[in-house]
C-alpha cells in the first residue's frame, strides 16, 4: 500500500480526503498538520485506532522536521492542503498568509524536491508533488465572461488569493526547473461535512439553527461555483492517480449560485427539516452587512479538462449537496459545539458585529 504525506489534513477539505482514503484503504496516511484554529482532529476521530493512520502534530515551516519525515516514512506522494484559506482573515492579517501559503509552500516543496532527487527508477518516476490551490487565483469574472480555463491569467484580488498565486508559481516553477514532478489543483467554493463555520454555508446554518442574524455581504448577488466536497475528494484522487505531471487541472461544480440564493435555499430546507423552530421562517434572519474590501463580484470554473482526461464530473447537485450538508450538521451537534470557542465568537463579533 502507498504512503502519502498529507499536510493539513485536520482541516476542512484535508480531512474529508484522509477519510476517503481510509475508507477504501488505498493508502497509508501520514497527516502532517499545524492545527491552526480550523484544524480539528475531532475530524479524524474514527482513525484513532488505525495504524495506517499517523498524525504529526507540525508546522510545514519546520524543514527539519519535514526532512525527518520523508526519510523516516517514504511515502510515494505529498497532497499539500495546508494553507490559512480565509478572505476575511487575510485583509485583517496578511502575513499569516504570506507565511504559510507561500514561505511554508517552499519550504516543503523544497524537502520533497531533495528526497525525490535521491529516489531511484520507478520510486522517482511514480512520485507526486499534488498542490491544492483555488479559484480566486483568477480574479473575479463579469457577468457575461466565460469560466476560468487552466490558461486563464492569474489576476488575484485579495491577500489571501495572491498568497495562494504565489504558491501556483512555486510548484509550476519546481516543475520546470528541476523536474519535480507536480500537479496543481484549482478548485471552486467547496462545501460539505467538517467545514469550520467562518464559511458562508455552515455559517448561515449554524446560525439559522440558533435563531441569529444571517449576514450577507453587500447586495448577495457575489455568484460563486459551488462543489460538494464528496466530488472534489473524488477528483483529487483521480488527479494524484492519473494526472499528468506538470499539469494544472480546474475542478468545479458547474453550479454558479449568487450568495443570496444560497442563503435563501438553506433557510427553506430548515424550514422544512426543522418545523418546530422558533426562528422559522428562518429566511427571516438575513442582514445584509457592510460589503469587505476588493470583494471579487463572480467565480466560475471550466471543468472540462480534467472530465475529458481522468473522465470526472461531479456526482452531486447542489440540492442534493446542500441537504446532505444540513443534515449532517443537524446530526452532529457536539462536533458544532467544540468548535465555537470563545475566539470564534470573538470573531464573529469582529466581523459581523454580533455574538
Amino acid at each position: 500500500m502507498k504512503t502519502f504525506l498529507v499536510t493539513g489534513g485536520a482541516g476542512f477539505i484535508g480531512s474529508n480526503f484522509v477519510l476517503a482514503q481510509r475508507a477504501k484503504n488505498r493508502a497509508r496516511i501520514v497527516n502532517l498538520d499545524k492545527l491552526t484554529y480550523a484544524g480539528n482532529t475531532a475530524n479524524l476521530e474514527s482513525l484513532t485506532d488505525d495504524p495506517d493512520y499517523i498524525f504529526v502534530h507540525a508546522d510545514i515551516n519546520d524543514g527539519p522536521l519535514v526532512r525527518r519525515i520523508f526519510e523516516d516514512q517514504r511515502p510515494e506522494a505529498v497532497v499539500h492542503f495546508a494553507a490559512e484559506s480565509h478572505v476575511d482573515r487575510s485583509i485583517l492579517r496578511p502575513d499569516d498568509f504570506i507565511q504559510t501559503n507561500i514561505v511554508g509552500t517552499f519550504r516543503l516543496i523544497e524537502e520533497a524536491r531533495a528526497y525525490w532527487s535521491g529516489l531511484d527508477g520507478k520510486s522517482k518516476k511514480t512520485f507526486r508533488f499534488l498542490h491544492i490551490s483555488t479559484d480566486e487565483v483568477y480574479g473575479s469574472l463579469g457577468p457575461d465572461d466565460l469560466p476560468f480555463t487552466e490558461s486563464y491569467p492569474y489576476a488575484p484580488n485579495s491577500p489571501y488569493a495572491a498568497s495562494k498565486a504565489a504558491g501556483d508559481h512555486l510548484v509550476r516553477s519546481f516543475h520546470r526547473t528541476y523536474g519535480l514532478p507536480t500537479l496543481i489543483i484549482n478548485c471552486s467554493n467547496n462545501y460539505g461535512p467538517y467545514q469550520f463555520p467562518e464559511k458562508l454555508i455552515p455559517l448561515i446554518i449554524l446560525n439559522a439553527l440558533e435563531g441569529k442574524p444571517l449576514p450577507i455581504y453587500g447586495d448577495g448577488k457575489n455568484i460563486r461555483d459551488w462543489l460538494f466536497i464528496q466530488d472534489h475528494v473524488e477528483a483529487i484522487g483521480m488527479v494524484l492517480d492519473r494526472g499528468r505531471a506538470g499539469e494544472t487541472y480546474n475542478i468545479g461544480g458547474s453550479c454558479e449560485k449568487t450568495n443570496i440564493d444560497v442563503v435563501k435555499t438553506i433557510c427553506l430546507l430548515l424550514d422544512q427539516l426543522c418545523p418546530d423552530s422558533p426562528s422559522k421562517p428562518h429566511a427571516d434572519l438575513i442582514t445584509f452587512v457592510k460589503d469587505r474590501p476588493g470583494h471579487d463580484r463572480r467565480y466560475a470554473i471550466d471543468a472540462g479538462k480534467i472530465k475529458r482526461e481522468l473522465n470526472w464530473a461531479p456526482a452531486e447537485t447542489f440540492e442534493s449537496g446542500i441537504t446532505k450538508t444540513i443534515h449532517w450538521y443537524l446530526s452532529h451537534k457536539e462536533w458544532t459545539s467544540s468548535i465555537k470557542t470563545g475566539a470564534y465568537k470573538e470573531w464573529i463579533k469582529r466581523q459581523y458585529g454580533s455574538d
